[in-house]
């Protein structure tokens, strides 16, 4: 038994004696932190019963090497020599919501500093602030009049995939133009209106539709197309229901319902506008923040 604490305490004591407390450290947290990444990516989604079947299968062929079941082993040796392929395949709605993140984080990086085009002009804040008072206006009436809307505004995502799949109008942004663009009986109403850098891109969009599962059943298509959207894009989506008049917000896959004319305008300014104000001069920057909905 001594020899054995003897043999333990040898090994712990190599251990450490080859660490390096700023290397090695650095290199655990970076696979911690990926770890924690991956977990937070599958958990909540399919993913997380496809991560149960791999472990599974693991388990499986652990017991087939200890009790030499050849044929079993030799298909499971198949199905993990080619693992990184299999993974890609199957989790290919996963790899590619990551991947998108990855490219919003280099996005709110340029734009802290101060590489993303326009963000110091002020012409392009007076732009966006005059296309979010057309929108809450044409919000307005279109709930007077019980139609819905779905509203995008493009953010550093570009939405070119978005956009080829509606109408090009590249029009200044008006409350009467949107609200007329959802009337029920116009033919570009059935679909999302994209508002790229202030103006009126496009319309009669198609919207990826959310994989989230926790979304309420009460919630139609036009919301899960906009969580939908949020979840492939930093946009920000504005969705009015027919059936209620409720004004909602998408962003980054959560929902904010029960917003009133002033706190869309200031929850939209908050979230568009801010970075854009912070870069100009003291003096040419607005007062007020954007207030928030209550999150569903």
């Amino acid at each position: 038994m001594a020899a054995f604490f003897q043999t333990v305490w040898q090994s712990v004591t190599g251990f450490f004696s080859t660490f390096n407390w700023i290397i090695d450290t650095l290199d655990i947290l970076v696979v911690a932190l990926v770890v924690y990444f991956i977990i937070r990516l599958v958990r909540d989604s399919r993913a997380e019963q496809l991560l149960r079947g791999i472990l599974f299968l693991g388990v499986l062929y652990l017991v087939a090497y200890l009790f030499g079941l050849t044929t079993v082993s030799y298909l499971l040796n198949a199905v993990f020599d080619n693992g990184l392929l299999l993974l890609v395949v199957v989790f290919q709605p996963e790899v590619r919501r990551a991947l998108e993140q990855a490219g919003h984080s280099r996005g709110g990086l340029l734009r802290i500093l101060g590489g993303f085009n326009n963000v110091n002009n002020a012409a392009y804040i007076d732009q966006w602030n005059k296309a979010i008072e057309a929108t809450a206006d044409a919000v307005e009436i279109l709930q007077k009049q019980k139609m819905g809307a779905l509203i995008v505004m493009e953010r550093t995502t570009r939405l070119g995939e978005i956009v080829r799949s509606g109408t090009i109008m590249e029009a200044e942004p008006s409350a009467e133009l949107i609200s007329t663009v959802f009337f029920n009986k116009a033919p570009l109403h059935d679909g999302a209106m994209i508002i790229r850098e202030g103006k009126i891109y496009a319309a009669a969009c198609i919207l990826p539709l959310t994989e989230n599962l926790q979304i309420s059943r009460e919630l139609g298509t036009r919301h899960r197309a906009g969580v939908g959207m949020s979840e492939n894009s930093d946009a920000i989506v504005v969705i009015l229901s027919e059936e209620t008049g409720m004004v909602s917000l998408a962003e980054h896959g959560e929902l904010q319902r029960n917003f009133t004319r002033e706190t869309l305008v200031k929850a939209l300014s908050d979230r568009i506008l801010w970075s854009q104000e912070d870069a100009l001069p003291v003096g040419k920057r607005k007062k007020g923040r954007g207030n928030r909905g209550e999150k569903e």
